[in-house]
């Protein structure tokens, strides 16, 4: 009887869990499950990603950031020019529009960290400092999943993302 008491405690407090991994604000911006990949020794380069909503009635930009892991922190996007995917640096950072979600997801626009002071390992988590135009800054920390990992939210298919 006991043991049964102590599994639906379990259970409701499994429950009464949030439903998202993390959530940030800055403004009127909403950043929510920041994640990255693991990184193989030796890898100089990783990448993160994560949601961006912005719920006021202005544009903003996430124009740069910074953390700890890395040298430098850069917004990437990629794309598919004569089918060749390339790669470049969005100079002026990513707008993102009044009530807009912007994902930035393997494939797609995404944070680099360039010169890795070591390499990013399954289960750590890091922290870094996102820059935006108007709201300022935000304090944020990644989940390090599983090299070529993909959250179970992101479609099938966009699995795989190389530097």
């Amino acid at each position: 009887m006991r043991s049964l008491a102590l599994l639906i405690a379990a259970l409701v407090g499994l429950a009464a869990m949030p439903a998202s991994a993390r959530e940030y604000k800055a403004g009127t911006l909403t950043i929510t499950d920041p994640w990255s990949r693991a990184t193989p020794k030796g890898a100089s380069v990783g990448a993160g990603y994560l949601k961006i909503v912005n719920t006021g009635t202005t544009a903003d930009r996430l124009v740069s950031g910074s953390s700890d892991v890395a040298g430098s922190f850069q917004v990437h996007e990629m794309a598919m020019e004569k089918g060749v995917a390339k790669m470049r640096q969005l100079k002026d950072g990513l707008e993102i529009k009044p009530g807009q979600t912007v994902e930035l997801k393997p494939g797609g626009t995404h944070v680099m960290l360039v010169d890795l002071k070591k390499p990013l390992s399954k289960d750590d988590h890091f922290k870094a400092t996102l820059v935006f135009e108007k709201a300022g800054m935000a304090e944020v920390e990644f989940d390090v999943l599983a090299i070529g990992a993909t959250p179970s939210r992101e479609p099938a298919g966009k699995q795989t993302h190389h530097h």
